[in-house]
């Protein structure tokens, strides 16, 4: 098992990549204002929500989940619109972040939700890392996985709900991590596919966000 040491945070590149990932996060700079935001980026079913639960359960963050901001099946786009100037924005300018989440049963915008500036905010949700959330990032994972994965395991979480609309995200998806570089950008990648244990992470070798 190889070892990688970034930053003073030495860690096994394998089946738990947590506490690196962990240490890792806690080392970069705070750029939207005081709070460290992580975006944990990559496709349905990847494993983002298993990985990014998991890094802010262990430095004790904040967790915002992409789907909250989305605007329905057609709303990827209205939920990186959310992130950036509901949420990213105002943490920037050391104010409470305030976006309104998503009603999925209702199909439809409820009321506002306010959090006060963590110190450390986990984003999780394809849509985390766009371009234009990068300046306000601390750090960008993308997790990967091959595709029958993935749809094995978003159906399985939620079939009847998620399967007929599996295409037309998926075409979201696709036009979103193109048009934004998401891997290319990634200061981190994950190998989301199953493993013993929590996925495993790769250092990238990303240039910027």
């Amino acid at each position: 098992m190889a070892e990688v040491i970034v930053g003073g945070c030495a860690g096994a590149v394998g089946p738990d990549a947590v506490p690196w990932l962990a240490c890792w996060l806690l080392g970069q700079p705070a750029r939207a204002a005081a709070t460290r935001v992580l975006a944990v980026d990559g496709r349905s079913g990847a494993g983002k929500t298993t990985l990014a639960r998991a890094v802010a359960a262990r430095v004790g963050a904040a967790v915002l989940e992409m789907d909250d901001l989305y605007a329905g099946w057609d709303g990827l786009a209205a939920g990186i619109d959310q992130l950036v100037d509901g949420v990213l924005r105002p943490l920037a300018r050391g104010e409470p972040a305030r976006w309104r989440r998503y009603d999925w049963p209702r199909g439809r915008y409820g009321g506002v939700v306010t959090l006060d500036p963590p110190a450390v905010l986990v984003v999780e949700g394809v849509g985390a890392g766009a371009r234009a959330a990068g300046p306000l990032l601390s750090g960008l994972v993308v997790v990967a996985a091959p595709d029958e994965v993935r749809r094995r395991r978003a159906l399985e979480r939620d079939g009847a709900t998620f399967a007929p609309h599996w295409d037309r995200w998926a075409r979201q998806e696709e036009r979103y991590l193109a048009a934004n570089d998401v891997a290319g950008r990634a200061d981190v990648l994950v190998h989301g596919a199953p493993v013993p244990g929590p996925p495993a992470a790769t250092r990238s070798a990303a240039s910027g966000r």
